[in-house]
């Protein structure tokens, strides 16, 4: 039987660069849920679809094909056919993201995907709603977070290591509207399961978090 941990929370949190690093070190395949739905945002930006209208929504759905590929153990998005890990982390890419993606037809389309590889491998798998709607039955569940002041600091200096324009307050104010959409969609809104752990990592280090976190998982298999 696979075993699978399910990491939650919001946008700015570390998610991606820690669940990438337990995978790594626990053997695990680490499923980006968030870069999915970034291709499908990058898709819809690209043809100009208005998220908004269900009927132009769906016809967009149909006309795509996501898949996932791994190279030397990081995960690789293929947009019909294109890989496009490389163009889904834009600032605009992001908002399209948190839009669409509240979407229950655009979930809907990466469910069984999503699914199939926890069933057959274990899996580290992070987003908004795993633990809660994904993988309800996941063996370990955690909700990682942080304050919007810490997770602006690190966005910011990410932006500036890109070379890309940015102040440190229009990332606060961004990360700030993203929550609210988060937390308040009607479709697998953000929130932390009963069972999940929550870990705030504002003020820990990335080895800090890894290590609570392969200790949890130790202490569930």
């Amino acid at each position: 039987m696979s075993f699978n941990i399910a990491i939650d929370g919001p946008a700015g949190a570390g998610k991606s660069t820690i669940a990438k690093r337990v995978a790594e070190e626990l053997g695990f395949i680490y499923v980006d849920t968030g870069a999915m739905y970034r291709t499908i945002a990058l898709y819809l930006l690209r043809n100009q679809v208005d998220c908004e209208q269900e009927q132009e929504l769906a016809a967009a759905l149909e006309g795509m094909e996501i898949s996932i590929a791994y190279e030397n153990g990081e995960q690789q998005m293929k947009l019909n056919g294109e890989n496009v890990t490389g163009l889904i982390r834009t600032e605009e890419v992001s908002r399209m993201a948190s839009r669409s993606s509240a979407k229950p037809i655009v979930r809907a389309k990466l469910l069984e995907l999503q699914r199939s590889l926890a069933a057959r491998f274990d899996v580290l798998m992070d987003g908004r709603d795993i633990g809660t709607m994904i993988l309800p039955d996941a063996q370990l569940k955690v909700y990682l977070t942080a304050s919007i002041e810490a997770r602006a600091r690190r966005r910011y200096l990410e932006q500036q290591e890109k070379g890309e324009q940015c102040t440190l307050e229009k990332i606060e104010k961004d990360i700030e509207e993203r929550d609210y959409r988060d937390m308040h969609r009607a479709t697998a809104p953000l929130r932390q399961a009963e069972d999940a752990v929550r870990i705030d990592s504002s003020y820990m280090t990335i080895e800090e978090v890894v290590d609570k976190i392969k200790s949890l998982a130790a202490e569930r298999r």
